[in-house]
Order: structure tokens, then C-alpha cells, then sequence
């Protein structure tokens, strides 16, 4: 479990370059040419967790909760199985907000810009790296509404995904009001479906 001790406005955010720069350049306790992991040491928030490869399977969930290198959690060892599973090879963990929080309740009660602005430097940093067409699968599931911020956060996403021609996928049922499924739970073999970010922008623009 970890729970967040202070709001991240309390907290010197270290800027997507140079947490890049210390990925690659630093010494670390995990097999860097076989992972991506951004920033390199545990920290209150996360970039980026994921395999190294051409053609990743981007997944898109809230926010990053305690997994590292070669220690997934069940969402992270769901969303490797179902990356593999359809053809892709490797995986990349990306949330909508930074900040780790075990318990979603726990995140920020307000934006942290600056933390906002760096994570969507991360993301285009991903799309930029896919060797063609980046795939992201939208999986960040009713816990949208947990916070009224996301949805702008996640608009961005929606528009920076657009800048690189992303094609958009969900992976099992969505719910009653059209948000996608959570990676948990759901079967290694599941396959995955076209989703229109355009239209689920237009949807909920405005909350």
C-alpha cells in the first residue's frame, strides 16, 4: 500500500528531461535495456513503467500505484498478459494523472499543473518512440470521476493522442455511462476494440 503524505504542490517536481536523463544514465537495481521506467527511483509520482520494444501496447489508466521493474502489481501483470496476448511486444504503463495513490480517494484534491505538464511531456515522449502507429488503450475505468481534474487532464491526452494519429482500443465491457474497463479482471485472451476518443471527448468536455 502507499499512501501519498503530503499534496504534490508541497513536492519539487522533477521535470520529464531529466528524469529521462537519469533513467539512462544513472545506476539502477533493475535490467534497464529490458525496461522503461521513469523516474528511475521510486518517487511520490511516476512517468512512465513499462517494456522496452517497437511496437507497445500503451495503456492508460488513473494513477500509478506501487509496481517497479520486475515487482508488477495485478493491473500491471494484466496489462502485460493482455498486451502479449495480442501480438504486441511490449507494454507501457501510462496514467492520466501522476502521483502514486494506492487508494484513488488519496490523489490530489486539486491539479498539480506542473506535475500535469510534465506527465504530458512523458506522453509524448511514448507516442513520439512507437516505430509506427502508437496503439493506446483507454483503461482508466469509472475512477474518472473520482476527481474532477482528471477529465481535463485527460482531454489533453485526447488531444496530444490526435497530434501522433493514436489509435484508441478498450479491452472488455465499458460502462453504463461509456467509460472503459479496468485492466483487472479481465481474461489474457481478450481481445481489443476500436474506441473513438473524439466522441468520448465530446461526451464528457466540459465536467
Amino acid at each position: 500500500m502507499y499512501t501519498p503524505t503530503v499534496d504534490t504542490q508541497e513536492l519539487s517536481i522533477l521535470p520529464f528531461a531529466e528524469a529521462l536523463a537519469q533513467e539512462s544514465g544513472s545506476p539502477c537495481d533493475y535490467d534497464r535495456e529490458g525496461w522503461l521506467y521513469v523516474p528511475s527511483q521510486f518517487a511520490p509520482y511516476r512517468y512512465i513503467l513499462g517494456t522496452r520494444g517497437q511496437n507497445p501496447l500503451i495503456c492508460i489508466g488513473i494513477n500509478p500505484s506501487t509496481a517497479v521493474p520486475g515487482d508488477l502489481d495485478n493491473t500491471l501483470k494484466s496489462v502485460e498478459r493482455i498486451a502479449k496476448g495480442n501480438g504486441f511486444d511490449s507494454f507501457i504503463m501510462f496514467n492520466v494523472y501522476a502521483q502514486r495513490a494506492t487508494d484513488p480517494d488519496c490523489m490530489d484534491t486539486a491539479c498539480n499543473e506542473a506535475l500535469h505538464r510534465e506527465n504530458m511531456a512523458a506522453f509524448r515522449y511514448v507516442l513520439a518512440g512507437c516505430a509506427g502507429t502508437p496503439t493506446v488503450w483507454a483503461a482508466w475505468g469509472t475512477i474518472i470521476e473520482k476527481r474532477p481534474y482528471l477529465f481535463d487532464c485527460l482531454q489533453d491526452m485526447l488531444a496530444i493522442g490526435a497530434d501522433y494519429g493514436a489509435r484508441w482500443v478498450t479491452a472488455g465491457r465499458r460502462s453504463k455511462a461509456g467509460h472503459p474497463h479496468h485492466p483487472l479482471y479481465l481474461r489474457k485472451d481478450c481481445g481489443l476494440d476500436a474506441f473513438d476518443a473524439a466522441a468520448y471527448r465530446e461526451q464528457f468536455s466540459g465536467r
